[in-house]
């Protein structure tokens, strides 16, 4: 009798935690993305931080040695401005605000403003730990440092004043990376994922995923990651590209998917 207690209790131990994880792993929407138009991109950009803004796609790439901030004409990826980042910075995000533009490294601590119209060169500051991506909500400038927190900063200081902790049923998202604001939504790249996450930004939860593996080279090399979303709200278009991909896409949320497995990790607190 004790035995048959026994084997009761543990298949319902085991039927409990299989139920733990599905619900754990279920409930958030993923979906692929359909093309709309595919444009040119410089295979050698290794992109880091995308922005559109009056018709003009902006591009902040990384690299010691090779990193810049350019103005392209999204059509025919023609380079119209472009300002170098001299070494030793790594170059990383890059965001307009006002009339400024503002960009960060990765591991300098530094970060540069740039006149938008001209790129001259302005005032510099400092912040803590590393910088990823950044944008922008009409307030304040908004920093990825490749934790699940975000920082909201004061443009005029570059001060957080306060932070946003990302998280999937509960788990937190680490590496965010490239960031965009999209109707009142953040959109965050996931680095060495396919995934941009779709971040509600009052309670730091991800609201759906949409799935980019369809797009980009098919034998790309393992920093050739997807990175950078722009957002033209006028014409509510996305762009999305990778690190040295020859193609930005104008991309739409596609139909639904199952048993994507980069999600089913990110859900369960796996890595």
């Amino acid at each position: 009798m004790k035995r048959i207690l026994l084997a009761i209790v543990a298949l319902a131990v085991i039927a409990a935690g299989a139920w733990f994880l599905f619900l754990r792993s279920s409930g958030i929407p993923v979906y692929a993305v359909t093309v709309a138009a595919t444009h040119p991109h410089d295979p050698t950009a290794f992109t880091e931080g995308l922005f559109f803004h009056d018709g003009a796609l902006y591009e902040g790439t990384g690299e010691v040695g090779s990193s810049y901030v350019r103005k392209v004409d999204p059509a025919s990826g023609k380079v119209l401005q472009q300002v170098e980042l001299p070494a030793p910075y790594f170059g990383e995000g890059i965001i307009a605000f006002g009339d400024k533009l503002y960009q960060v490294t990765w591991q300098d601590k530094t970060g540069f403003t740039y006149n938008l119209k001209d790129f001259a060169l302005g005032d510099t500051f400092t912040y803590t730990g590393e910088g990823w991506g950044m944008t922008q909500n009409g307030k304040n400038i908004i920093l990825s440092d490749g934790t699940p927190v975000l920082r909201f900063l004061d443009p005029g200081t570059m001060q957080p004043v306060s932070t946003l902790k990302v998280t999937a049923n509960g788990c937190p998202v680490e590496k965010l990376n490239e960031l965009e604001w999209v109707d009142g939504e953040i959109w965050a790249n996931i680095w060495q994922t396919n995934l941009i996450a779709r971040i509600d930004p009052g309670s730091g939860q991800v609201k759906s995923f949409l799935d980019v593996s369809a797009l980009g080279p098919r034998n790309r090399d393992i920093d050739d990651v997807p990175n950078g979303i722009a957002y033209d709200g006028a014409t509510k278009r996305v762009f999305v590209t990778g690190k040295r991909w020859p193609q930005l896409y104008e991309v739409k949320q596609g139909a639904a998917m199952n048993n994507n497995e980069e999600v089913t990790k990110l859900t369960r607190c796996t890595r």
